[in-house]
């Protein structure tokens, strides 16, 4: 059977619309696919990313580390945990030793972090951090902390941020991670730490956070629950593959 020229033209439309609906649906499916609500973690998990993990300090009291790592729901589990180990010159977190065993030993990949203030000496909060922090290899690199500012300017908070950033480089061999929310980063880090891995906080937001700069953690909540811990917990994924994650860490 012939078919003359309008009826080519209608066949190649009808075509044409039936790969834009499918393709329509499939961008649909994708984006509603973004966050799924888990009544087991409390909160909207962004399911495109297959590495999550959450970060502790005493505040999470005695946590079950065996049974955080146990909890898989659907395809996701709590890979990784960051660790407060201190704050400031003085300061060390009452549960960061027990943490830091236990997570290791319950076979999660772990990260330490230091609260920092910028009108304290850097030189001594890294010290402070070193006395207490023993990275070995397999362990994520030492987390800075920036998210006050204790009215000091910018080029204060940058110049004291680098000192500690560069001490804790040379004693680990290892480029730290800036933990920090996206208005503290904007307004008083920017462009001069772009060289630094950036776990940067932006709640509620869908499908990723809306920075101007590469990120590799991503803090999407901070009202999560997990087995193991009977209290609310920051949950964060990582942006790569379990390779790309150890690949971060130290050799």
């Amino acid at each position: 059977m012939r078919i003359n020229k309008a009826g080519r033209l209608l066949i190649v439309c009808v075509i044409t619309a039936a790969i834009a609906v499918a393709a329509w649906w499939w961008w649909q499916r994708q984006e509603a696919l973004n966050f799924v609500r888990y009544e087991e973690f409390g909160i909207d998990m962004p399911v495109n990313y297959a590495i999550h993990g959450i970060d502790v300090s005493k505040f999470q009291k005695e946590i079950n580390w065996d049974a955080v790592q146990q909890m898989q729901v659907d395809k996701i589990r709590i890979s990784f945990a960051f660790i407060k180990a201190t704050e400031g010159i003085t300061r060390q977190d009452a549960a960061f030793k027990r943490n830091w065993q236990k997570a290791g030993e319950a076979g999660l990949v772990r990260g330490a972090y230091h609260f920092f203030y910028s009108t304290r000496d850097p030189l001594k909060q890294a010290v402070n951090f070193k006395n207490v922090v023993q990275l070995t290899s397999g362990d994520l690199p030492p987390v800075l902390d920036i998210e006050t500012h204790n009215n000091q300017p910018p080029a204060v908070i940058r110049s004291t941020a680098k000192i500690w950033l560069e001490e804790l480089e040379k004693a680990y061999g290892i480029k730290p991670i800036i933990y920090t929310n996206l208005k503290f980063y904007n307004t008083y880090l920017g462009d001069e730490f772009n060289d630094y891995p950036l776990w940067i906080a932006h709640y509620y937001q869908k499908e990723r956070p809306r920075v101007d700069r590469e990120w590799v953690f991503w803090q999407h909540s901070d009202i999560g629950r997990v087995n193991g811990i009977k209290t609310i917990v920051d949950f964060n994924v990582f942006r790569g593959d379990s390779a790309a994650l150890m690949k971060m860490c130290l050799p």
